[in-house]
């Protein structure tokens, strides 16, 4: 199957306080079966944006625990029918994607709301629907530079960020 994707959004952080704005704006917006693909090199802002992302979902700010040594986290947050689990996966030391296969990803494909650090190193088992948030160092020490591009089904649900993020009018 051909990856469908497009142009990426591009947005400018001034700092910490807004890739947070741009992670609760994402969160915001997610559903069940939704994959958030988060790229960059280390202190690009990967776990930031992830953490700002959980909270936002919980509305309640809690110690949320980068998951680099136990590789995924799981959150539950009601949404007025139940629960959705949101899994934060951080595959730093992960070599191989065969090593991915007891983490239960693919239950957290299906149902969850799932963040990865570090998705190429899935390989092909990276989702072909997914939100690609790739963050890098801007120009002064705080800020970053993020860009956004939807593959699969996300190339049409760009447009639900808002304006905020796409930047348009």
């Amino acid at each position: 199957m051909a990856d469908i994707s497009q142009t990426p959004i591009r947005v400018e952080l001034a700092d910490e306080a807004a890739t947070a704005a741009l992670a609760a704006r994402v969160a915001s917006r997610a559903r069940p079966g939704d994959v958030f693909a988060l790229y960059g090199p280390l202190g690009s802002g990967k776990t930031v944006f992830a953490r700002a992302f959980i909270n936002a979902r919980t509305r309640t700010p809690e110690e949320v625990p980068s998951p680099t040594f136990i590789l995924v986290q799981g959150y539950e947050f009601p949404n007025g029918e139940g629960a959705i689990p949101v899994y934060h996966f951080d595959l730093f030391r992960i070599k191989d994607a065969l090593e991915t296969a007891e983490l239960g990803m693919d239950d957290a494909f299906a149902g969850g709301i799932s963040l990865i650090e570090w998705p190429d190193r899935l390989g092909a088992r990276l989702p072909a629907d997914r939100l690609e948030v790739s963050l890098d160092q801007g120009p002064s020490p705080d800020s970053r530079r993020a860009s956004l591009a939807g593959h699969g089904t996300w190339k049409g649900r760009l447009e639900i960020l808002g304006p905020e993020v796409t930047g348009d009018d």
